[in-house]
């Protein structure tokens, strides 16, 4: 269906066509009409479906109707996300959506100076994207007053729940009228968001365009099976040999994705780390520069899985497999975006055979295997082996630029003396295909898309 069915604005119609959309996604479509009619909606969708559009555009379309009765400074429409990065990711929508439209919108988080975000909000704004912690200190600084919203829209509600949200979402639910329009968007349908659409919602309209737990038909599932201690050289080696230029990493703690950057770096691979410990600046100008191609890798933590919106990213990588399944589904869904294909690639380790198990069953199939020769874990049977004298203390595997894989075995040597040689050449070798990689991908190399709309 084309945006010109939906009955929208000339001005919104314009901005869609800035953006270069014009057919609608499923969610688009069914959304659109049922928000603009004033219902309710219980939306279960994946990310990169488009859905940050089937509830902007209805948005902007509804307030601008009145914009010109409406003679507050109240904001009337709140947007509550569980992260900063998809705060600021919904916010730069809505600015953009509503760029032809006498409509201001403001995105407060927190890790940013709250000064800025205060003097945004005096000034009077219609839409508040918001994060729950930073729109209560508002609050309790009277520096925002919530008694004028007429629409609620919780954006990945499950990921809300999950962080421990529930009471916050609790105080902002008596600080708004109780006679509003709510739209509730989640990944997932677990029993907890079924509670809490219960509580929130009046005779919602039940959209389903996913299957629950489903992950995007255009995403490239492939595991990989190694040791821990050779994952790092592994992903070096696919990095470099399949001359990957944009790649998001997700390790499974903050120190890890700092090491794992690190050593990537070392590698000839220009990497960043983005998580919850890192400050809102930090975290943004990573974004901005992986976003623009300055950054090669950027390894995140689950904390961003779902506010990172990368348009067109083509490679996803589980560092370290999520130890709960669920989260294999939101860090694959950043590759794969409305209707793009996309790459996601994982590397197991015999300690997270279990972790993997728990993934396939949730998804209902199994996760295809390829094979890096050099690289791969020794199979196992029923009978006893000879022990390999090439033990783990001076065997290392390291991938090299031609795309093989090179066994550096020196038995006579101590481990120090092994462990300083291997890092040696398997950071000559990787910086060599980064090179090579960079040497022939001119025409791959992807544009930027914009600086962030961020307000502090």
């Amino acid at each position: 269906m084309k945006f010109e069915s939906l009955e929208l604005s000339t001005a919104l119609l314009r901005a869609i066509d800035d953006q270069g959309y014009t057919h609608t996604t499923p969610i688009q479509q069914q959304a659109i009409p049922a928000v603009l009619n004033g219902r309710d909606i219980l939306a279960g969708s994946q990310t990169g479906t488009g859905k940050t559009a089937a509830f902007a555009l209805p948005i902007l379309q509804l307030l601008s109707r009145k914009s010109q009765q409406h003679k507050s400074a109240r904001p009337r429409a709140l947007i509550l996300t569980p992260t900063r990065e998809l705060a600021a990711q919904v916010g730069e929508s809505v600015s953009f959506y509503g760029r032809y439209l006498p409509l201001r919108s403001s995105v407060i988080f927190g890790g940013v100076k709250i000064g800025p975000q205060i003097t945004r909000l005096r000034a009077g704004v219609d839409i508040v994207v918001a994060t729950p912690g930073r729109l209560l200190d508002h609050v309790s600084q009277k520096t925002l007053d919530l008694a004028g919203i007429d629409i609620l829209v919780l954006d990945e509600a499950d990921r809300m729940l999950d962080m421990g949200f529930i009471h916050d979402i609790r105080r902002v639910m008596k600080l708004i009228p109780k006679q509003r329009q709510t739209l509730l968007f989640s990944a997932t349908f677990s029993d907890d968001i079924r509670r809490l659409a219960g509580c929130l919602l009046k005779e919602p309209l039940q959209i389903d365009v996913a299957p629950r737990n489903a992950t995007v038909k255009q995403i490239s599932q492939c595991l990989h099976t190694v040791e821990k201690s050779g994952k790092r050289a592994l992903l070096s080696w696919l990095i470099g040999s399949g001359d990957w230029q944009q790649v998001l990493v997700f390790a499974r703690t903050k120190h890890g994705a700092n090491r794992l950057a690190r050593q990537l770096t070392s590698d000839g691979l220009v990497s960043a780390a983005i998580h919850g410990n890192k400050s809102q600046g930090a975290r943004t100008r990573a974004l901005a520069e992986f976003k623009s191609g300055k950054l090669r890798v950027l390894v995140a933590t689950d904390i961003a899985a779902r506010g990172l919106d990368i348009e067109r990213l083509p490679h996803v990588v589980n560092y370290e497999l999520p130890n709960v399944p669920e989260d294999y589904v939101h860090r694959i869904g950043r590759t794969g975006r409305a209707g793009m294909t996309g790459e996601a690639v994982s590397l197991v380790s015999t300690e997270e055979k279990g972790l993997l198990r728990d993934i396939e069953r949730l998804l209902g199939k199994s996760i295809p295997h390829k094979k890096a020769e050099g690289f791969e874990l020794p199979k196992t049977s029923g009978q006893k082996s000879q022990p390999d004298t090439r033990s783990e203390q001076t065997l290392r595997i390291v991938g090299n630029a031609t795309g093989s894989a090179k066994i550096v075995d020196n038995p006579s040597k101590t481990r120090s003396t092994q462990r300083k040689r291997v890092h040696n050449a398997g950071r000559n070798r990787s910086k060599d295909v980064s090179m090579r990689a960079r040497n022939h991908s001119g025409g791959h190399r992807r544009t930027g898309q914009g600086s962030l709309a961020v307000i502090g």
